[in-house]
């Protein structure tokens, strides 16, 4: 998996290409850890690549939003498929997280 990282002011924008899965789930835990260290928490997850998640991915996701909420922060997800989505759903797990149409609309939700 690769994961595209940039910046929209004080904001980190990470981007995984590709699916959420056991085989990638340790080094997107990784590049959020690292993330959230450089940017003050102020991190959000653009899921547009992400075509499908599997349970490992899914811990990856809760994982990431608990250590952001050990700093009182939401994780904010952005561009999730209908298929990611309705996994969050099912699974109950939507309410954990702050979702968003697009990145510009997650970044703006730090102002």
């Amino acid at each position: 998996m690769e994961i595209v990282e940039s910046r929209q002011g004080a904001v980190t924008v990470l981007k995984p290409v590709g699916p959420l899965v056991q085989a990638d789930a340790a080094q997107f835990r990784d590049g959020v850890g690292d993330a959230t260290g450089r940017s003050m928490g102020r991190l959000v997850i653009d899921a547009s690549q992400i075509p499908y998640v599997d349970s490992q991915g899914l811990e990856a996701l809760l994982a990431a939003s608990d250590l952001l909420g050990a700093g009182g922060r939401t994780l904010r997800l952005c561009g999730v498929s209908e298929t990611v989505r309705e996994v969050l759903d099912l699974t109950g797990l939507a309410d954990r997280f702050e979702i968003f149409e697009d990145s510009t609309q997650a970044v703006r939700s730090f102002l």
